[in-house]
């Protein structure tokens, strides 16, 4: 997922970032004023992989969001903001969806419209669901099968619902062969032949080709109900008919939102969300500094975007707030990748020398340091995917013995490739990402000193697909380093990497493996890791891939990127989830009682 996932990441001076940089890893160290907090607060790091405050939790009350950026779409077919995922499980179900428990074990699955996981046949083609009693629709009317495959079908009609995730398609129906229920002649808008709905309460899945990942999708909120009366096709995402606790009351695109309970929702029918408030308010602020004063002031309870606070904000909370901070690592990491069209990165050793010459801590410092901006990344697979490692696992000492960048290395390597005296190449970054600015010049300054000149081309971010996404054009314009991030659509080694490193996902224009990497022997480990059905083989594979991927020297890893997130001192039941990058489960937040 790119970063535009996230809700578009904040922008931040590069001054600002350096400025700041040290501050923050003395407050990270516990330096500083950071002991100071707003009355009630949990305690700095309170929230981080563990639940904050859950025994003072109340029903109740309103919730109160603030965003810098409204959500891409609020229909559940085509929202992919990171944020919309989380907040759209307060009006939307699945057959499947995350544990509501903090990090690792929030990003394991567990029944919610379905009455379990699943049964699975013996070559891991057929997946057949039967669902709960007592699921009902805002109005009081059954959720039947029929909805769950409707609302399915969806995601085919791309040319009135484009912008979400497509792996239904990819796995259901990979020739394209079904036109969406917009398209469909059967009289029901029900052909997608992949999916049979026997009864009401019954529905059935046939992939063509073994995915053992398909349970993840069917958690995405693609795989949402809808009910044909009530889809009003492009309009949807005004105002989606609600199968969860609360329901739209009014929303006004690009200022608020406000959610109230749904009457007709049942407990019971429902062991995932425990629907704390009664109302909860989503504001919507164009302005970073504003945002993160009236989250400091109490005006809100949490920034929904989930991007971190500001260099004045956090420059605030670390002085005279830290017990309302929690510093999570996220899914993401931020990195720069070489295309291997783009000579002389079609040579190993040309690689290997700009990942010797980097200096890390530089890179790091340029991210906004090691709290806001990350620890310094060692390998491709986030730590919260299953088969990631961390820092554990460092094949070229980044984070370790050339940390600083190690120019004998780097030349040795240089002279191993054929380019003793260095060469002359372009990086490429998004002139809206100032923190990406910020590496490319650190990159450009560190390569220098070995001899490898670098010119610095900056684009608008909102122009990627057909600039970097676009072979031909990386191609053309030598751009020899790109610099990206990337963080998981769900949280496994297909969640995240197939876009990246499988040689069946090059594209022509929107391309996201931009190292144009044709290895046979990964694409063939993600055949194996999708045809595995055991959980602990998985991960075996997942490690092999980021392994073969790290060896090939296709990637220069900045950082495992962390998050600066404030929580106000009036929540209850806080924790961070691996399932959503480590951003807050928002969908059991609460409010303290006053007692």
């Amino acid at each position: 997922m790119t970063t535009q996932r996230t809700s578009g990441r904040r922008k931040q001076a590069l001054a600002a970032a350096a400025a700041v940089a040290g501050m923050l890893t003395m407050a990270a160290c516990g330096g500083g004023n950071g002991g100071g907090s707003s009355s009630g607060a949990a305690g700095f790091d309170a929230a981080n992989n563990k639940v904050a405050q859950a025994d003072q939790v109340k029903k109740g009350g309103t919730l109160k969001f603030v965003t810098a950026q409204d959500a891409d779409s609020w229909d559940t077919t085509r929202g992919y903001y990171g944020f919309m995922w989380d907040f759209s499980r307060y009006y939307s179900r699945q057959l499947l969806t995350y544990k509501t428990e903090p990090g690792a074990k929030g990003a394991e699955l567990t029944p919610d419209l379905a009455t379990d996981t699943g049964k699975v046949s013996a070559d891991g083609k057929t997946y057949t669901f039967t669902l709960r009693d007592g699921i009902t629709w805002e109005d009081g009317k059954a959720i039947t099968s029929q909805d769950i495959k409707y609302g399915i079908e969806r995601s085919w009609a791309q040319d009135v619902l484009s912008g979400g995730p497509v792996y239904l398609q990819q796995m259901l129906d990979p020739k394209g062969t079904y036109k969406g229920p917009y398209k469909d002649t059967s009289k029901d808008k029900l052909g997608l032949k992949a999916i049979d709905t026997p009864d009401a309460k019954t529905i059935v899945f046939h992939l063509p080709t073994a995915n053992s990942d398909f349970p993840q999708v069917l958690a995405m909120v693609t795989a949402s109900p809808v009910r044909q009366d009530q889809d009003t096709k492009s309009k949807y995402g005004l105002h989606p008919f609600s199968s969860g606790p609360y329901k739209f009351q009014s929303y006004s695109p690009g200022k608020n939102l406000i959610l109230v309970r749904n009457a007709n929702w049942k407990a019971s029918s429902d062991p995932v969300r425990k629907a704390y408030p009664d109302k909860i308010t989503l504001d919507i602020s164009t302005n970073q500094s504003d945002m993160d004063q009236r989250l400091i002031n109490g005006d809100y309870d949490l920034d929904a975007g989930q991007t971190g606070l500001g260099p004045q904000g956090r420059t605030i909370a670390l002085k005279q707030h830290k017990g309302n901070l929690d510093n999570p690592v996220s899914g993401f990491i931020r990195y720069a990748v070489f295309p291997q069209t783009v000579k002389p990165f079609d040579n190993i050793e040309c690689r290997k020398a700009v990942i010797y010459a980097a200096d890390h801590v530089s890179l790091q410092t340029a991210r906004g340091g090691p709290v806001a901006g990350g620890l310094i990344g060692t390998n491709m697979l986030p730590p919260s995917v299953s088969g990631g490692e961390g820092q554990k696992y460092d094949p070229y000492q980044i984070a370790g013995a050339n940390k600083n960048g190690n120019d004998d290395l780097a030349k040795k390597a240089l002279k191993a490739c054929g380019q003793p005296n260095g060469f002359k190449t372009t990086i490429a970054v998004r002139n809206n990402k100032q923190q990406e600015v910020a590496t490319a010049t650190s990159l450009q300054a560190a390569l220098k000193k070995v001899g490898i000149q670098a010119d610095i081309y900056q684009y608008d971010g909102s122009q990627s697909p057909g600039i970097i996404g676009s072979p031909s054009n990386v191609e053309k314009k030598k751009l020899g380093i790109i610099i990206m991030g990337w963080g998981p659509d769900f949280p496994t080694v297909q969640g995240y990497g197939i876009p990246l490193w499988s040689s069946k996902y090059i594209l022509q224009s929107g391309n996201n493996n931009y190292a144009m990497i044709k290895d046979k022997t990964i694409d063939g480990l993600f055949d194996q890791y999708n045809a595995e059905q055991d959980a602990a083989k998985k991960t075996t594979i997942a490690t092999e891939i980021n392994h073969k991927v790290s060896e090939g020297a296709y990637y220069l890893p900045f950082t495992f990127e962390r998050l600066l997130n404030w929580r106000s001192s009036r929540l209850a039941n806080v924790y961070t989830t691996n399932a959503y990058s480590g951003y807050y489960d928002f969908v059991n937040l609460g409010l303290k009682s006053s007692k």
